[in-house]
């Protein structure tokens, strides 16, 4: 199989959207009573929601494409998560979400959308990075920390009325 990656623009707004569906629910939809999974998906995976994060110059999106198939994407920018040491601002960015379907996992393409996001948010200079893992998400725990990541603190997470019991990961900015 032929996969690329590219960077999504605004135009791609209702297609990511759409993976970001698919691949959540794929990836977690099993964790959740249907009415937390659907306000889930309803409230933080709409078309205007990905457009606002497309045309925001201090994120980005990108898509793994198999020909005009989307199944995968990676979206990183500022942090957001709740830690007192996070840098807000122009300081430490953030993987915000790394999915991919499973037909194509265990072909390196998690790191290869990883590295390109890396190198984006590395662009200016090294930083602070964080990321938010659910705690029973070993394998992603194990690839985050191939990265350099560790485990830093936790915080939960709403899907709808479930709260998911999360770690906040960080990979100093030296590395």
């Amino acid at each position: 199989m032929t996969y690329t990656i590219r960077r999504a623009t605004p135009a791609d707004a209702e297609r990511v959207a759409a993976l970001a569906c698919r691949n959540f629910t794929e990836t977690f939809g099993h964790l959740y009573p249907p009415e937390d999974l659907a306000y889930f998906l309803r409230t933080s995976y709409t078309p205007e929601t990905q457009r606002e994060a497309l045309e925001d110059q201090a994120r980005a999106i990108w898509l793994l494409e198999d020909g005009e198939d989307a199944i995968g994407h990676i979206y990183v920018g500022p942090c957001g998560l709740p830690h007192a040491d996070v840098r807000e601002g122009d300081g430490d960015g953030e993987i915000k979400r790394l999915y991919i379907l499973a037909r194509a996992h265990n072909g390196g393409w998690g790191a290869k959308l990883m590295d390109v996001a890396m190198a984006w948010l590395q662009e200016d200079g090294p930083r602070t990075l964080w990321v938010g893992v659910w705690s029973e998400n070993f394998g992603a725990q194990r690839f985050y920390a191939r990265y350099g990541f560790g485990k830093v603190g936790e915080y939960l997470f709403p899907v709808g009325e479930t709260r998911d019991h999360e770690f906040i990961l960080r990979r100093p900015a030296d590395g």
